[in-house]
């Protein structure tokens, strides 16, 4: 089963950071007010980017790693990436 790190868009313009095994679901989620802590606040939420990772244990380092960078470098990867 693979893993995707994604990044969204919130209604504040904030961009926030999960892990999914389903994407579609987890947009669903966070757009219904059930999905992350964070986003229940900020909804709707845009889907901006995804990285597929081979298991979770890789997608959550992932998460990690992004999740501690500024904007700047996460708007950086959303425009060196293509979607």
């Amino acid at each position: 089963m693979s893993w995707f790190v994604y990044i969204v868009e919130c209604s504040n313009r904030s961009l926030y950071t999960g892990i999914t095994n389903n994407i579609e679901r987890r947009l669903k989620k966070h757009n219904s007010g059930k999905g992350g802590y964070y986003t229940r606040s900020f909804s709707p939420v845009k889907l901006l980017w995804t990285e597929q990772q081979p298991n979770k244990s890789f997608a959550l380092k992932r998460e990690a790693q992004i999740k501690s960078w500024n904007r700047t470098k996460k708007q950086a990867l959303l425009t060196s990436s293509t979607f």
